[in-house]
């Protein structure tokens, strides 16, 4: 028997686009993952993708988590030069609805529904406070964040920017490399260190605050030598990526009121599982002066879901075929 599809799902970031398709019983069928380089524009990705996957079937609706602040149904992605509208997808895929949503808030809507084989805890289990605000951020090719409000109407995700707020120094060291930043950036953001670029910058001010020379030429080798344990600048580097996150992440935990839970996502963090449970993180989490036993009670987890925004844009393309526009 023939398997009926009836809607699209994406999850387009700034280096991978990954697409599948929802079919009558609201599973998550055929996921794909294409390169965003070797393509001309999303329309292109989401052609070829429905051409081998459904061929002549008609799919009704799409919702598409994308990388960046989605405006009155566009989006310019932040991190890659595409662009595309609501209103493009549907003329051009023939689709009665598209929603484009915020990747971060794809994810938002995806933690409540994880199973524990998807998280794994950095930290001590810690129940949370049932019905707050969930958090979910990472970082990739840039730093989202995105809230969670539990709500008796069912759950809200609530997008943001939050990873172009200001960056904080916790240490001198840090401050050090917040000065060598702000001398070629300017305004120093939270994205400029806690992404893939960042990691190299990061890497690249630790050796100059230690007066040695910064041999690896991008993050992908620094990721790489600091895993293998065959560079100590490499080690250091991914050790303090793991501290100032988690600071960044009771930062705003602390900001939104998130006491059900932060959840740390993005392309970065599964490769550090090890290094962020290993304590760095969740001491920096919870050290909020005053607000340090506040903190304490905040679960954190680390999402291993291969494909959670896909997860929760299936969500949203199940309310919006309930309550149709």
């Amino acid at each position: 028997m023939k398997t009926v599809y009836t809607g699209l799902v994406g999850d387009i970031g700034g280096t991978n686009a990954r697409l599948a398709v929802i079919d009558s019983a609201g599973r998550i069928r055929n996921p794909k993952t294409y390169p965003a380089e070797e393509y001309g524009s999303l329309t292109e990705v989401i052609a070829e993708y429905l051409e081998t996957t459904v061929g002549r079937q008609r799919l009704h609706n799409a919702v598409l988590a994308v990388a960046g602040p989605v405006v009155e149904g566009e989006i310019e992605f932040t991190n890659l030069d595409w662009r595309i509208s609501e209103a493009e997808l549907i003329g051009a895929f023939e689709l009665h609805a598209v929603r484009l949503i915020n990747d971060f808030a794809a994810q938002a809507m995806a933690a409540p529904v994880l199973e524990p084989d998807d998280l794994r805890p950095i930290g001590e289990p810690r129940r949370g406070t049932e019905g707050a605000p969930m958090l979910v951020l990472g970082a990739g090719t840039g730093f989202g964040v995105a809230l969670l409000a539990r709500t008796e109407r069912g759950d809200v995700a609530v997008p943001s920017e939050g990873g172009h707020a200001a960056f904080a120094p916790y240490d001198s060291l840090e401050a050090t490399i917040w000065e060598s930043l702000r001398k070629t950036y300017g305004r120093v953001s939270i994205e400029r260190i806690l992404s893939g670029p960042g990691l190299y910058a990061l890497y690249r001010g630790l050796a100059e605050v230690r007066g040695v020379a910064a041999n690896l030429k991008d993050e992908k080798e620094v990721m790489a030598a600091g895993q293998q344990g065959e560079d100590l600048l490499a080690d250091e580097t991914l050790e303090r990526f793991c501290e100032i996150l988690g600071s960044v992440a009771g930062d705003i935990a602390l900001t939104t009121g998130a006491r059900a839970g932060v959840y740390v996502a993005g392309g970065i963090a599964p490769r550090l599982a090890d290094r962020l449970a290993s304590g760095g993180f969740r001491r920096r989490f919870e050290d909020k002066g005053r607000l340090s036993d506040f903190m304490r009670d905040i679960p954190t987890y680390l999402i291993v879901h291969p494909y959670a925004a896909l997860v929760g844009a299936a969500r949203l393309l199940e309310q919006m075929e309930r309550s149709p526009l």
